[in-house]
């Protein structure tokens, strides 16, 4: 577990919950999306499809920011402000139906476009805040 993290919120880590991820917009305004998450235990990531909004602002710009709020009290969270460090699409169809069975207990991730192109995106988290 990286030393960045709190050790009393490594839970939140290890939950199929939501968190919201902040990227910049090329005019440097926020954009904030709500999305799955995985932990590898020094990288948070983010699967996404290739040419979202997400996916244009942290190819130009890797600083984000990830905010994880306990479901069982709303005034526990962690923040994790990081880079992304690597873009891939190697794995990425597999980690996609891996989180559609951990989040939707489907094996296979059932909102896929048929001209989809999957990527991972691995965040490494530098500073952190939690509340709770």
């Amino acid at each position: 577990m990286s030393q960045i993290i709190p050790k009393g919120f490594s839970d939140l880590l290890q939950q199929p919950i939501f968190a919201n991820l902040a990227t910049i917009m090329p005019d440097g305004g926020p954009q904030v999306t709500p999305v799955w998450f995985d932990y590898d235990g020094t990288h948070i990531i983010i699967n996404s499809a290739k040419g979202r909004v997400k996916d244009r602002n942290m190819r130009r710009d890797p600083k984000v920011a990830v905010c994880i709020m306990d479901p069982k009290n709303p005034y526990r969270y962690l923040e994790v402000r990081g880079k992304v460090v690597e873009i891939t699409e190697e794995g990425a169809d597999a980690h996609i139906d891996k989180q559609a069975k951990r989040y939707l207990n489907l094996d296979k991730y059932p909102y896929r476009t048929p001209s989809e192109v999957r990527v991972l995106y691995k965040i490494l988290p530098e500073r952190s805040s939690s509340m709770g």
